[in-house]
């Protein structure tokens, strides 16, 4: 049985996250798969494993398989093992990292070589990660369209450390695998509000006051 069939109650799909170490790929499926993260980076060896159950409105419960693939795969020689039978691949690059964007190619041509000759074709989908550091970020948006319409890529930008975009790319994906449309009611459900972070600066050093007006001066002497 393929992961893609029903068992029991539930259809199951093997989702496999490719892309160079510290793209953020462990961060997207503790986030997606148990609302955690962390700002440590441990880097992944050889391949972890996540589990998430969800539904979509007139199906039958989801069992989302996530495969989190080391980013020294590529030049491995397990990566064959590990992405064999994937339903779908999410192309995953950290958008303050361009050498994280341009090493994409290789690992979307390694991937279709892997899954060519399986019957069902896989999905392809571009994911921009860390979308919160829009003050560094090195690739622009129309690089990411770019790429994904050359290559044929379904399109998402998340961030893996605020939630936004994670459990609204992830929920879609499965849905395009199921062949269905999200309901404005679900990508709502699934859109996340994001609190800015509060950052808490050092207070500046209080000012002496004038004893005779109890105004706050300065004093600045030239030698």
């Amino acid at each position: 049985m393929s992961d893609s069939e029903y068992e029991g109650s539930e259809k199951q799909f093997k989702i496999v996250l490719v892309g160079d170490p510290s793209a953020g790929k462990t961060s997207i499926c503790q986030r997606y798969a148990s609302n955690q993260f962390t700002k440590q980076y441990h880097p992944t060896t050889g391949v972890d494993f996540y589990l998430k159950r969800t539904t979509i409105t007139g199906t039958k419960n989801l069992a989302l398989k996530l495969w989190d693939v080391s980013g020294q795969a590529l030049s491995g020689r397990m990566l064959d093992k590990y992405i064999f039978g994937a339903n779908a691949v999410m192309l995953v690059y950290d958008v303050t990292n361009s050498n994280s964007f341009d090493r994409l190619a290789e690992w979307l041509e390694q991937s279709k070589k892997i899954l060519g000759g399986q019957e069902v074709a896989p999905s392809y989908a571009l994911v921009a990660n860390k979308i919160d550091l829009e003050h560094l970020r090195a690739i622009k948006s129309d690089r990411h369209h770019k790429f994904a319409q050359d290559n044929g890529l379904l399109t998402y930008a998340l961030s893996a450390k605020t939630t936004e975009g994670v459990s609204l790319c992830m929920q879609k994906i499965a849905a395009d695998l199921l062949g269905v449309r999200l309901s404005k009611q679900e990508q709502e459900q699934h859109g996340t509000v994001v609190k800015a972070e509060i950052v808490h600066y050092p207070q500046p050093q209080q000012l002496p006051r004038n004893p005779q007006t109890g105004a706050t001066s300065a004093v600045c002497a030239v030698m």
